[in-house]
């Protein structure tokens, strides 16, 4: 792909129903064929998000911060400072209409990110997402994925895991999962910059979204 998207970076806390809104224009105006690509790089204040999956049981504490359900695949996740997101909005009309493939390919540019860092991220049949195996059975949680496709433009993202604070994930089941813990490049023992996740973000995806989505034709969704 010679086109590469705009890339903006939000030096503030925005706030999620504001990001909604700016990502829903600016879908319609990619889709449209006004506005070129978009990966719009920022941070939320404390806040849960509840995807289509989302399941009550897994909200712990309903009034710890506030909860926003949205029209993302997925479940429960925590966002808040220290959590590097990317909200990835790409037509995917010429990248390639497989969704499937989408989503492994943007497990594949986390963990390129990650490895620019010395971490060995890894996705996990069945369960969307990277993880950090950290030993004895135990794996952790770094980045979550979640999307949302409209006329075959993408929007919501990923999210990684760079310094937050992971206390703030008690208040839900974060993505559903029980049965395994999150954590964070700090958590790790890597003191990173957000400018410095950045830079990797940005090499990272122009190699990997350099060739179209190539996925298995019965892996194609209408949307």
């Amino acid at each position: 792909m010679n086109q590469q998207p705009e890339w903006r970076i939000s030096d503030h806390l925005v706030p999620y129903a504001e990001a909604e809104a700016e990502m829903e224009a600016r879908v319609g105006a990619i889709a449209a064929g006004r506005a070129p690509e978009l990966v719009w790089l920022l941070e939320h204040p404390p806040l849960y998000t509840a995807g289509t999956s989302a399941r009550a049981e897994d909200l712990l504490s309903p009034a710890r911060f506030p909860v926003y359900r949205t029209g993302r695949g997925g479940q429960f996740t925590y966002h808040g400072p220290g959590q590097r997101i990317a909200y990835v909005m790409l037509d995917l009309r010429r990248r390639g209409q497989d969704l499937r493939a989408y989503v492994e390919r943007l497990e594949e540019w986390v963990i390129a990110t990650l490895a620019a860092f010395g971490v060995k991220g890894e996705a996990r049949p069945g369960r969307v997402g990277v993880w950090v195996d950290r030993g004895h059975g135990r794996e952790d949680k770094i980045a979550a994925i979640g999307i949302r496709v409209r006329r075959w433009v993408s929007f919501h993202g990923i999210s990684i895991n760079v310094e937050p604070d992971l206390g703030h994930y008690a208040g839900i089941v974060p993505c559903g999962i029980r049965e395994h813990g999150v954590t964070s490049l700090a958590d790790l023992g890597l003191i990173v910059s957000m400018a410095e996740v950045d830079l990797e973000l940005r090499a990272s995806f122009e190699r990997v979204f350099a060739e179209p989505l190539a996925g298995a034709p019965e892996a194609r969704l209408s949307v």
